[in-house]
């Protein structure tokens, strides 16, 4: 049996609905999900859809006949949202593991997965089933005052992981990764008493798009036309050019003092610091432990509280957690989770835990979100993914092997980036991974990025000057004997980008 067919097998008994047997009998919802009648029935439907996604083995083109339906559908969608989709993609519902079969008819790898959300890919057995059962239940949206034990089992398993190596004790679940960010705002803006109201974040960091989380955000691009009353203060990240010239001290020693010019310049009124510890639109830029430590050890001084957002980096490191990765977990007081556990979550210690009526909603999240997000965890936690011979730290070598080699045969694609700014091609941590051809020019890397996905590879970009081209692959599923498969698209979409490249558009010293 295959280990995704195991996953995809019946369970004894639902953990989470109420047992068969005893007093609990005499409920209507007890034992539900595991009648005889409803096992045979959401084992066909797992099969199902098992048979039609075995149908789908590599990358295959659009086909013609379906072009015009497929542009119809494009363009439906686009009148709907008032501007077209970034990527012509309309999935039938069906996939493969890391493969995705569209509308058109084409099949194409997906090595970006929503932007980190399907870390099981598509058509999952285990993922399918978990979502059938929830399908049963008399609620689709579990809120603050209507909810089943979904929710709270969900919480309490991720709280079970995070408490292994920190001080992190309770949870409020939401629905998006944006709102865990707005929760864990409104957190330290209380607990500091409604006095501090500044922010800390490292420059070109993400935190989403509501009102507050753009303008903390470092892009203008995303903050047009708001108003700007959030006070942030930005921080250097890790500069790895400068570490390489003058040593790792001196980029934390940069990033310390900007930080320290900060907390004297507005004393006592930052209310949190929050720390991406791999940056993730920023362009999964990665730092040493005692670059956090140090500017962790300031925060600890002034009384500002620390802040990890984990949207992306949850899971897809080589532990679980990137606090546990770097051992910061004595040091975070505050963390959000979210992406691939398809719930979200803010948590955060006994210290931090609100008042009554700050964080509240009527909808926390769904009850597949709660389910799948449960089998997401089992997987997480029973899979050989960790550690420094795990799958996923196998994978990024894998990927690194497929990036230079590329770059060996193709050195004209993989210039100096312009402006410095990354000391190597390839990137990433775990499975954040990156690379950068084409002098990391932000309008050559997003052509690159489109050509890729005409020619059967879904990536995306990240970066701010050098850009790079970004993978966050399916790693509960893929196969690394399936890199080659992958590279050779890339190859192709490549050669496309490069070939619209005139001589004066190359960086110094090309061709």
């Amino acid at each position: 049996m295959t280990p995704a067919a195991a996953h995809a097998s019946p369970s004894k008994a639902d953990p989470i609905a109420p047992a068969a047997g005893g007093a609990a009998s005499a409920l209507a919802g007890a034992g539900l999900t595991d009648a005889p009648v409803v096992r045979r029935a959401i084992d066909a439907l797992v099969q199902e859809v098992g048979t039609r996604s075995a149908r789908l083995s590599d990358a295959r083109p659009p086909r013609g006949e379906l072009g015009e339906s497929y542009d119809a559908l494009l363009k439906r969608a686009a009148d709907t949202r008032g501007r077209a989709l970034l990527y012509p993609y309309l999935g039938t519902g069906v996939g493969n593991g890391a493969l995705v079969e569209l509308a058109d008819g084409s099949v194409k790898w997906d090595m970006v997965c929503g932007i980190g959300v399907h870390f099981f890919g598509h058509s999952e057995p285990g993922l399918v089933r978990a979502a059938l059962e929830a399908g049963l239940s008399d609620i689709l949206q579990h809120g603050n005052l209507q909810a089943n034990f979904e929710a709270y089992a969900f919480a309490e398993k991720l709280l079970a992981h995070a408490g292994r190596q920190s001080r992190l004790k309770h949870a409020y679940l939401t629905t998006s990764g944006v709102m865990a960010n707005e929760n864990a705002l409104k957190v330290c803006y209380q607990k500091t008493g409604g006095a501090a109201p500044r922010v800390l974040a490292f420059q070109d960091c993400f935190m989403g798009r509501t009102v507050t989380m753009s303008q903390i955000g470092d892009s203008a691009a995303n903050r047009i036309g708001l108003p700007l009353n959030t006070l942030v203060d930005y921080v250097p990240f890790y500069d790895a050019v400068l570490a390489e010239a003058d040593g790792p001290q001196a980029a934390i020693d940069r990033s310390v003092m900007a930080l320290r010019q900060h907390l004297d310049r507005y004393p006592k009124q930052h209310a949190c610091f929050v720390f991406e510890l791999v940056q993730g639109e920023g362009g999964f830029n990665t730092a040493p432990r005692e670059f956090f430590t140090a500017l962790m050890g300031l925060c600890r001084e002034r009384g500002v509280i620390i802040w990890d957002d984990e949207i992306q980096t949850f899971g897809r490191l080589e532990s679980m957690f990137a606090f546990e990765l770097l051992g910061l977990g004595d040091w975070v007081d505050i963390v959000t989770i979210g992406k691939m556990t398809q719930a979200c979550a803010t948590l955060y210690t006994e210290d931090l835990n609100p008042g009554p009526g700050l964080l509240s909603g009527t909808f926390t999240s769904t009850s597949a979100a709660y389910r799948v997000g449960l089998h997401v965890l089992d997987r997480l936690a029973s899979g050989a993914y960790y550690g420094p011979k795990g799958l996923i730290a196998r994978n990024f070598a894998a990927f690194a092997r497929q990036v230079r080699a590329l770059a060996s045969k193709h050195p004209e694609w993989f210039p100096p980036v312009d402006p410095p700014g990354a000391p190597d091609i390839v990137g990433g941590a775990g499975g954040m991974m990156r690379f950068t051809p084409f002098a990391g020019r932000k309008d050559r890397i997003m052509k690159a990025c489109k050509h890729l996905f005409d020619e059967g590879v879904i990536t995306f970009y990240a970066g701010h000057g050098p850009y790079h081209v970004r993978m966050l692959p399916p790693l509960g599923v893929f196969r690394e004997e399936d890199w080659p498969k992958v590279f050779a698209c890339v190859e192709r979409g490549l050669a496309r980008a490069a070939a619209e490249i005139g001589p004066t558009d190359r960086a110094p010293g090309q061709n």
